[in-house]
């Protein structure tokens, strides 16, 4: 059966693209719905808490975004160029291989490109994917020492700005990244509606909080460019995950518990984990690999019985996953609704519960 990108469409006004996060987190809205028979209640998000049972496992991803976009010129000529890191080629190492977005007109190899810092890269091949492989000038930890200072937060296209505002550094971040997680070219923005203050009230309830780790990188932002979806080749991302989270996960399943994953990046991780745990190196009470879980309608869940998500842009692999769990005329109805009721949303809109 042939799966249509044309089938995971919808029109959504422009005015319902957020542009700022809700303040206080926790007072965005939230859409409930029920995955069994599409039943669809409003609440706002704190009331969360009313639809988590004392024992559940309420899994997030503490993986920490960085300001990956860089602004150079072009050595010889002075015009302007971007670099969009995405990935780290060679951990560890003093030679400084990235894989990256780059934009900018006649871009080729072997150009070189300066920044702020004394920092300079040159493209050393196109990978023939839309990303190239771009070899910088410092090792790795004097390069992101650069990078912190003079690069900006890589705030998705649809939020409109001149410039950077004070507050996105802050905004575009969960309240629970983790500063030795870091490595997000984007945030994990489901997690964007908790505040520390409703996460102690929900382990107060007795539900579990664990964190996985997946840095977000071109396989969940990438478009879909074939027209049968299955077709679609997921971009690795590297994911971690804790034994001590894993047994956890595996004790609350035996005893009937709910494994509730916050965010598509939550679901896609520990799906890949329970689907291949072959793939995974085990080194530091951790497990780790590099993961290209594609997840749309006729896919049966493993391990993930519940999630929470925001409202995802039209033909995304993200819309085909929540498809994929809640039922794609569930979805359909849900996002209805969500327009007609004048939910915000994207990145930094309202959430939605499948339960």
């Amino acid at each position: 059966m042939i799966m249509k990108l044309s089938n995971f469409d919808y029109n959504l006004p422009k005015n319902l693209i957020a542009q700022k996060p809700t303040t206080p987190r926790d007072h965005s809205r939230l859409l409930i719905l029920d995955q069994n028979n599409g039943n669809i209640k409003h609440k706002k998000f704190y009331n969360i808490i009313e639809y988590l049972k004392s024992g559940d496992v309420l899994i997030l991803n503490n993986s920490r975004v960085f300001p990956a976009r860089l602004i150079g010129k072009r050595k010889k000529t002075n015009g302007k160029i971007e670099i969009f890191l995405l990935r780290n080629m060679l951990r560890n190492k003093d030679t400084c291989k990235w894989q990256c977005l780059v934009g900018g007109r006649r871009v080729r190899v072997g150009l070189e490109i300066e920044f702020d810092k004394k920092l300079e890269c040159v493209l050393k091949k196109d990978n023939k994917d839309s990303t190239w492989e771009v070899e910088f000038n410092l090792n790795n930890k004097a390069m992101m020492s650069i990078v912190n200072e003079i690069g900006s937060v890589p705030l998705p296209p649809y939020i409109k700005r001149e410039k950077q505002k004070r507050g996105d550094k802050k905004n575009y971040q969960t309240v629970y990244a983790d500063e030795n997680k870091i490595g997000s070219v984007a945030a994990p923005t489901a997690g964007f509606h908790f505040t520390p203050e409703l996460l102690k009230k929900i382990k107060a309830k007795g539900i579990q909080i664990e964190y996985i780790t997946l840095h977000v990188g071109l396989g969940t932002f990438a478009p879909v460019k074939t027209d049968d979806i299955t077709k679609h080749k997921m971009h690795a991302e590297y994911v971690e995950i804790k034994k001590s989270t894993i047994d956890k996960i595996k004790k609350a399943k035996r005893e009937n518990k709910r494994i509730i994953a916050v965010g598509t990046t939550s679901v896609r991780s520990l799906e890949s984990f329970f689907n291949n745990t072959k793939s995974y190196k085990l080194a530091a009470n951790s497990y780790s690999a590099w993961v290209d879980i594609f997840i749309y309608p006729g896919y049966k869940f493993k391990i993930v019985d519940a999630m929470i998500t925001n409202f995802h842009l039209p033909k995304s692999t993200l819309l085909m996953l929540v498809s994929a769990m809640a039922g794609k005329e569930n979805i359909n109805k849900a996002y209805k609704e969500a327009i007609k009721k004048g939910y915000r949303f994207y990145s930094y809109g309202d959430a939605t519960l499948i339960i």
